[in-house]
C-alpha cells in the first residue's frame, strides 16, 4: 500500500536585488520527493537575451517500485497565478497553449510525438522544453509538474531571466557649436544607451575639460535608457577636441568617438616689426594674422589717429611699404579681421629710428622666464660681492690689530730703560712706531708728548713686533716736569743715552733701575 505523501512548495519570494517592479522567484534547487524516493529535477535558473534560445531542464527520477506517469504540464507563474505553457500527455499527446505555441517545444522527440498506452512509462521522464526568440515578457518562475499514480504529484521550479542589450550611440548635440560672448557652458556631445536591461555603464574618455551629466530612465518593459551630456565651454581651444564616450554592458564594450566642431571669432596677431625699422630700410611689410572658424573674409588696416601713408599697398591680409623707410611710417597700425561670427582687431606699435639698431627687438615679449633667470643671476653675484667685501673688511681689521702695541701698562708713563742688556751690550733697536694707544681703562695719566732728536723714530710708520726680545728693555719712569706734550692716549718711547744712576736710583736684580720717589702698586 502506498503510503500517503505531504507535498511541500516551494515559497515564492521577492529577490531584493531586483528592480522596483519585478519579481524574482527563489528556488533553493532541492528536490521535491515522495516517501518511495519519486524526485523532479530542474535548474534553479537560467537566463537569456531578448531573441535568444534558452533550454528550460526537467527529469524525473522514479523509484523502485516505478510509479505510472500520467501527465506533465509546464506552468508560468504571474503574481501568484499559474498559467499553463504546454502539456505532455501518455494518451492525448503534447498540447503548447498560446502565446507559446510558436516558440516552446519539447526538447527530445519521444516526449514530441503521440503516446500509446503501451509506451513505457519512461518516454515522459525527460520533459525538458526549448524557449526560442526570447521576450521580455517570458521572464518568470517556471513549474515543471509530474502528476503520478499512485503517488501524486511531483513538482520543482526554475528562475528564468531575460536580458535586453541596449542600443547605444554617440552623436553631437549640435552640428555647430559657436564660441559666444558671453562665454557659457553648453552640452556638446551625447552618449546614449536605450532600452538595457539590466541599465549599462557611460564614462568619457577625453582631455577636454568639461562635466559630464547622467540620466535614467525606465521604460514600461522593464528596460532602462541611460543619458548622458558632456558639458564645455566652448572656445578657440575646444575646436578639434576629441570625445569618446565608453559603454560598458555586461561583458560587452562599446566605444565611439567624435570630433568638435567649435566655431569662433578671430583672433588676430599682426606680424613684420621686428624693433628695428630705421631711415632708408627697404622691404618692409606687415601681415595680419588670424586664426578663426570659419575662416576670415575680410581684412582692414587702418592707422590709429591717422590715415595710412600713400607709399603703402594692401595685398589681402599683408600691408606692403614702398621705398625705403622714412618717418612717415611710424604710427599704431589696426588689423580688424571678419568672419561670420563677429570681427576683432590686433595692433601693432612702430617705431622709426635713425639708424639700426645693434639688437633688433623682433616684436616678441620677454618671457618671465628670463626675467626670473637675470634676477636670480644678478642676486647670486650681488651675495658673492658682498662677501668678498665683508671678507675683506675682515683681513683688514685682524691685521690692523696685529700691529697693535700689547704691552703691560702701570699706573705712571714709562719708557724703555738704559739701553743696555744685563750684560752690558748695546742691543739694537728696531724701528718704532710714533705713537701706541692706551687702554681705555688705564689710570695713567695722558699727555701728549713729541719725541725729536737723535733717538726719535722715523717720520714713516713702521712694522714691529710686540713680543720681541729686542723690545723687552728694563724701563724707569719719567718725572712729570720731563715729560713732554703727549697726546691724551699716546705713550712715547725714547732711545736716548741713558742718564746716569744718581743716588735716588735703585738698581733692580733685573737690570732695571727705580726711582726713590716713585711708588708702584
Amino acid at each position: 500500500m502506498w503510503c500517503s505523501i505531504c507535498m511541500c512548495r516551494k515559497q515564492v519570494q521577492q529577490d531584493i536585488t531586483a528592480p522596483k517592479g519585478e519579481e524574482k522567484y527563489m528556488y533553493s534547487g532541492s528536490l521535491t520527493t515522495a516517501g518511495n524516493g519519486q524526485s523532479v529535477q530542474t535548474d534553479p535558473s537560467k537566463s537569456g537575451f531578448v531573441g535568444d534560445t534558452v533550454e528550460l531542464r526537467c527529469v524525473f527520477i522514479n523509484g523502485k517500485p516505478p510509479v505510472k506517469i500520467s501527465q506533465v504540464t509546464w506552468q508560468k507563474l504571474i503574481n501568484g497565478t499559474k498559467q499553463n505553457v504546454a502539456t505532455a500527455n501518455p494518451d492525448l499527446g503534447v498540447s503548447v497553449l498560446p502565446p507559446f505555441k510558436d516558440r516552446v517545444s519539447f526538447k527530445h522527440p519521444a516526449v514530441r510525438q503521440r503516446t500509446s498506452t503501451q509506451s513505457a512509462p519512461s518516454t515522459l521522464e525527460d520533459t525538458t522544453i526549448v524557449f526560442s526568440n526570447l521576450r521580455l515578457s517570458d521572464e518568470a518562475a517556471y513549474i515543471c509538474e509530474y502528476t503520478t499514480f499512485p503517488a501524486g504529484n511531483r513538482e520543482n521550479m526554475v528562475n528564468l531571466t531575460v536580458f535586453a542589450r541596449p542600443v547605444t550611440q554617440m552623436t553631437l548635440t549640435s552640428a555647430t557649436i559657436v564660441a559666444r560672448t558671453p562665454k557659457r557652458k553648453i552640452p556638446v556631445a551625447t552618449c546614449m544607451s536605450a532600452n538595457g536591461k539590466p541599465p549599462s555603464i557611460i564614462k568619457w574618455d577625453t582631455t577636454l575639460k568639461g562635466e559630464a551629466t547622467f540620466q535614467e530612465t525606465r521604460n514600461p518593459n522593464g528596460t532602462v535608457t541611460v543619458r548622458s551630456n558632456y558639458i564645455v565651454l566652448p572656445s578657440r581651444e575646444t575646436h578639434r577636441q576629441k570625445l569618446t564616450c565608453i559603454v560598458t554592458y555586461h561583458t560587452d564594450r562599446f566605444i565611439d568617438s567624435v570630433i568638435l566642431n567649435v566655431q569662433y571669432e578671430p583672433e588676430v596677431k599682426i606680424e613684420g616689426f621686428d624693433g628695428n625699422w630705421y631711415l632708408n630700410r627697404q622691404d618692409v611689410k606687415l601681415t595680419c594674422n588670424a586664426d578663426a572658424n570659419p575662416a576670415v573674409t575680410i581684412y582692414q588696416w587702418k592707422l590709429l589717429n591717422g590715415s595710412l601713408p600713400n607709399n603703402i599697398e594692401i595685398k589681402n591680409n599683408t600691408l606692403f611699404f614702398k621705398g625705403p623707410v622714412t618717418y612717415e611710417f611710424g604710427g599704431t597700425y589696426v588689423c580688424d579681421a571678419t568672419n561670420s561670427i563677429g570681427t576683432r582687431s590686433g595692433l601693432v606699435e612702430v617705431n622709426v629710428t635713425e639708424f639700426p639698431n645693434s639688437s633688433p627687438f623682433d616684436g616678441r615679449e620677454i618671457p618671465q622666464e628670463v626675467h626670473s633667470y637675470g634676477a636670480a643671476i644678478g642676486g647670486a653675484v650681488g651675495g658673492v660681492a658682498l662677501l668678498v667685501a665683508a671678507i675683506a673688511l675682515l683681513v683688514f681689521f685682524l691685521r690692523r690689530r696685529q700691529r697693535t702695541f700689547k704691552g703691560d701698562y702701570s699706573t705712571k708713563k714709562h719708557v724703555f730703560g738704559n739701553g743696555y742688556s744685563k750684560a752690558g751690550g748695546m742691543a739694537a733697536h728696531p724701528p718704532m712706531p710714533k705713537n701706541l694707544q692706551y687702554p681705555d681703562d688705564s689710570d695713567d695719566e695722558k699727555k701728549p708728548a713729541q719725541i725729536s732728536g737723535p733717538g726719535g723714530f722715523e717720520s714713516g710708520d713702521q712694522d714691529f713686533d710686540g713680543n720681541s726680545e729686542d723690545l723687552k728693555r728694563p724701563y724707569f719712569t719719567v718725572d712729570e716736569g720731563e715729560s713732554r706734550d703727549y697726546d691724551e692716549r699716546t705713550l712715547a718711547f725714547q732711545y736716548d743715552p741713558e742718564p746716569e744712576i744718581t743716588d735716588d736710583m735703585v738698581s733692580q736684580t733685573d737690570g732695571s733701575v727705580i726711582s726713590k720717589k716713585e711708588w708702584y702698586v
